[in-house]
């Protein structure tokens, strides 16, 4: 879509750098076969990248590639213009399951693991200094003290968001963090990740099935399809926020979407 309404961030987005650039990328995997082939993709600073496609078409085996947890078997993944080999520092997870440690309280849980040796050297005082702003970042100052199960399901993964934050990562690296979410727990997260990457002017490659979610997020939106899996379309959405203010053009958004989707996997 193309709108003369088109917002200031997402203009700035397609100006940023490149914090990460997947090129010629193929994954097999052994007794499968190919998962996906072929596959190029750049997520630039301060931009939402929504991963879309059928199930099997490889779009969570492409994200753990691109973050490093995965090695492809040809093309190259750069971050922050380096080669990247293994999970950067710089860069954090977000699951379905918000996974905190059930025997530490919400700030340990956020903090855990700043202090690694692959993570950036710093002292204790900005350590906790980190951890407490990710924590207010989220809406949930105030419950340091709480342990995993005294929280909702939408406060874990508030929690899980705060500790990738804790991070000050480049790029937020998200694999269907909401699906497990009741409808109105989601749909404030949805606008609580649009919130804190465009205050912490990080970036997001987002996997999600739900076409509604990938409208309301990102500012692009891939679709991925076939088998092996490839990139086979794209939308820049420049809807303005709040995007349900203009439903019109999100029906019709989504409807483009849907078809291409239906098309992919046939």
């Amino acid at each position: 879509m193309n709108s003369p309404l088109a917002e200031p961030a997402i203009a700035e987005a397609g100006r940023a750098p490149a914090v990460l650039e997947g090129s010629g990328l193929s994954y097999a995997h052994a007794g499968v076969g190919t998962i996906f082939d072929g596959v190029s993709l750049t997520v630039r600073r301060r931009e939402i990248v929504a991963l879309m496609g059928c199930s099997g078409c490889g779009k969570s085996t492409l994200l753990r590639v691109l973050a490093g947890l995965e090695k492809p078997v040809a093309g190259e993944v750069r971050f922050l213009g380096d080669g990247l080999v293994e999970p950067h520092p710089r860069s954090a997870l977000v699951f379905q399951q918000p996974s905190l440690l059930p025997w530490l309280n919400l700030a340990g849980n956020v903090g855990f693991g700043l202090d690694f040796a692959h993570q950036p050297k710093a002292a204790r005082a900005e350590l906790a200094e980190r951890v407490a702003a990710a924590i207010d970042a989220v809406g949930l100052a105030g419950r340091e003290a709480a342990y995993p199960s005294e929280l909702s399901g939408g406060m874990a993964q508030r929690a899980a968001l705060a500790r990738a934050l804790a991070r000050q990562p480049e790029l937020l690296f998200a694999d269907e963090p909401f699906s497990a979410l009741d409808a109105i727990t989601r749909a404030e997260m949805q606008a609580l990740l649009v919130d804190v990457v465009h205050r912490w002017h990080s970036a997001v490659l987002l996997v999600t099935h739900d076409i509604d979610e990938a409208i309301l997020v990102a500012d692009r939106i891939v679709l991925m399809g076939g088998r092996p899996g490839r990139l086979v379309q794209e939308w820049t959405v420049d809807i303005p926020r709040p995007r349900e203010d203009f439903p019109e053009a999100v029906s019709a958004l989504r409807l483009a979407i849907l078809a291409a989707l239906r098309h992919s996997s046939q």
